[in-house]
């Protein structure tokens, strides 16, 4: 469907874009440079700014909001200091594979090139972590440009796309404004790619699925369930996608993420076919790219064929949508002969993933907690650091969009991202988990979500330390602390004073209490949860590792 406007200025035209791409939410910081847009955007209902404290936490609101909705995140900012602060949300939705489209109100036409105020070059700035960019300087090549935007960003594997765009421009008259709609292809195998995964998988013994972002973005995972249960495939994670596989299902091995499981690895390692499918085959999922070895036979399934051979040489690269490959797969003749096999990987699996029932400590208190009470369609959503450990092997993940982690690694993403996936999902609890380093990092934006009445849940867990910093600095110097110390602040107070509601919790009977009532909120709460320094990962105390170091 196509749609003719004229004579409409171009921050008119360019809502009209993010009218038929279905935006609802806008992210940014306001700023001189794009008024006129932000301007149109008040004359449109069915679009709502939201004005956060700093473009950083905006550009995670949207990456958050793009990963839960499936749709772009959109973000606002103004020349190059707005630009520069929310860079990091540009790298993470690149890393991530999320569509998002950011507008930079650049400096005055006039003033292009002579080094002017709060100028850069923002194609120049933006071109390696983006995955295209484009400064509009006429007028008339808005409408086709920003449309252009929005398909480059969802088309093939998702990333962000910078916009950037003089504020003079902003006002100027389009004569005519053609908005169409902007379909995702979805590329099909060839049948000979289906006829060769079937003659690899009649001579597997002890095949196994690693299942990525690629398998989400698709809408795939019931085709995947119902093909692994079809044909007893064993299927594990790539790094923090956890729920693109239910983890009560027989059919689940685990997550390859930062510190798996020695079983998890073992699972892996014993694999003579893996299929590794809508995944980039990450340093962390391939464990530093050291996971397979040239004895395994590879498929590599993805709608990115930038990504064969990028880490590994596939034995058969097969270039197609997720969903479109599943779909015929669930077709081929064959008969699995490896089921004890799956079996027993996935007992291992179960070892690895059960709390322990007696001297828990508060991270594992925390975790069990989360299972008993949260609902079951609950989306949690985690920063950086190595709380995300218990998180990662204790929590049981079910069906659905209920799981949102930067495969970036950026500090200070959980909370606003938690934002944006609420105001997707605004009838389900919203809970995110960071350390204390990280939250302090975006902890501003809990005045945002007060301010739009946003209920989310942020869990703290605060030790008073950079502690994955931490863990690396006593493994190579230990005793020698410098710069991971933290000084003390007490979170459940500061989210009183940013207008939600604060607890601090030592026990489990405590943490419990108080979830409990943060379900009922209506309003943001923290959580702030009193480790012990000492227990700095899932695997080891600091203890642990001084005592290792000496021996």
């Amino acid at each position: 469907m196509k749609r003719t406007m004229r004579h409409i200025t171009v921050a008119q035209a360019i809502v009209e874009c993010f009218k038929q791409e279905q935006i609802r939410y806008v992210f940014g910081v306001p700023g001189e440079s794009y008024l006129p847009l932000l301007d149109a955007i008040y004359d449109e209902p069915s679009i709502e700014f939201i004005s956060a404290r700093h473009e950083g936490g905006a550009s995670f609101m949207a990456e958050g909001y793009a990963k839960a909705s499936q749709k772009c995140g959109v973000v606002l900012a103004t020349r190059a200091v707005g630009g520069a602060n929310l860079a990091i949300g540009v790298h993470t939705a690149r890393q991530d594979s999320t569509p998002m489209v950011v507008f930079l109100g650049q400096v005055n036409s006039r003033f292009l090139g002579r080094e002017g105020f709060q100028e850069v070059d923002m194609e120049a700035f933006f071109r390696p972590i983006a995955k295209w960019v484009v400064e509009i300087r006429e007028a008339e090549r808005v409408p086709e440009l920003v449309q252009r935007a929005f398909r480059t960003a969802k088309t093939g594997r998702p990333g962000p796309v910078v916009v950037s765009l003089p504020e003079d421009v902003f006002s100027k008259t389009i004569a005519e404004a053609v908005i169409a709609e902007t379909d995702v292809p979805k590329p099909a195998p060839r049948q000979e790619d289906i006829q060769n995964i079937e003659e690899i998988l009649k001579r597997a013994k002890r095949p196994l699925v690693i299942a990525g972002g690629g398998v989400k973005w698709s809408g795939a995972e019931q085709l995947l369930r119902l093909w692994a249960e079809k044909y007893a495939l064993p299927v594990m994670a790539a790094f923090r996608r956890h729920d693109v596989f239910p983890h009560n299902h027989p059919c689940y091995v685990g997550h390859l993420g930062l510190g798996s499981p020695k079983a998890v690895m073992e699972t892996a390692e014993q694999a003579d076919v893996v299929m590794a499918l809508g995944t980039r085959l990450s340093e962390v999922t391939t464990q530093d790219y050291r996971l397979l070895s040239p004895n395994q036979t590879l498929i590599h399934i993805d709608i990115d064929s930038d990504g064969f051979g990028k880490v590994y040489a596939p034995d058969l690269a097969v270039w197609a949508d997720c969903q479109e490959v599943l779909s015929r797969l669930l077709d081929i003749a064959v008969r699995p002969s490896w089921q004890e096999w799956a079996a027993e990987r996935r007992k291992r699996y179960e070892q690895t993933a059960r709390l322990p029932v007696e001297h828990r400590n508060l991270y594992e208190v925390v975790m069990a907690s989360l299972a008993r009470h949260l609902p079951k369609n609950a989306v949690i959503t985690n920063d950086a650091g190595n709380f995300a450990g218990w998180l990662h092997a204790f929590f049981p993940f079910g069906d659905g969009h209920t799981y949102i982690g930067p495969t970036s690694g950026a500090m200070g993403y959980g909370m606003p991202a938690a934002i944006g996936a609420k105001l997707a999902f605004p009838a389900r609890t919203v809970v995110s988990l960071s350390g204390d380093g990280g939250f302090m990092m975006t902890v501003q934006e809990l005045e945002t979500a007060a301010r739009y009445d946003i209920p989310i849940i942020s869990i703290v867990f605060n030790n008073h330390m950079y502690g994955t910093i931490r863990m690396h600095q006593e493994l190579q110097f230990p005793g020698r602390v410098i710069g991971t110390d933290l000084g003390r602040v007490s979170f459940a107070r500061l989210a009183e004073y940013l207008n939600g509601r604060g607890f601090q919790v030592q026990t489990e009977q405590q943490f419990t209490e108080a979830l409990l009532l943060a379900l009922e909120a209506k309003k943001p709460t923290v959580i702030e949860v009193l480790t012990d320094p000492d227990h700095i990962s899932v695997a080891a105390t600091i203890q642990d590792l001084r005592a290792k170091r000496k021996s």
